[in-house]
């Protein structure tokens, strides 16, 4: 592993349909990351729509994926990453769990 995130910050449109979905439904997008790390897409998606669970939860979110991809950063990293961006952040983080070889929890 390279230790960085396979898409920068700001390669929101890499994935352009990602990008509307995330910029006009972000719970959407944050409840269906969760789902890949083994939590509930619809429980997510809706304490997402409520400031400031939002922001915990995100930056939560963001650490077990860096963590589950050995990426380097820390929390102070997450949470300004997700309060300065968060539509950026979950485009990133969602393109990472996407990427081939990317680690996330397989649900049965």
């Amino acid at each position: 592993m390279s230790g960085e995130f396979k898409n920068g910050l700001f390669g929101c449109f890499d994935n352009i349909g990602l990008c509307v979905i995330t910029y006009f439904l972000p719970c959407y997008t944050f409840g269906k990351n969760e789902e890949k790390l083994g939590e509930s897409c619809v429980l997510c998606g809706i304490a997402y729509a409520f400031s400031p669970l939002n922001l915990i939860f995100h930056t939560i979110a963001r650490g077990k994926i860096r963590e589950m991809n050995n990426i380097e950063g820390s929390l102070l990293m997450d949470c300004l990453t997700v309060w300065c961006c968060p539509c950026c952040a979950l485009i990133q983080e969602s393109q990472e769990l996407e990427a081939p070889g990317a680690a996330y929890v397989e649900r049965t």
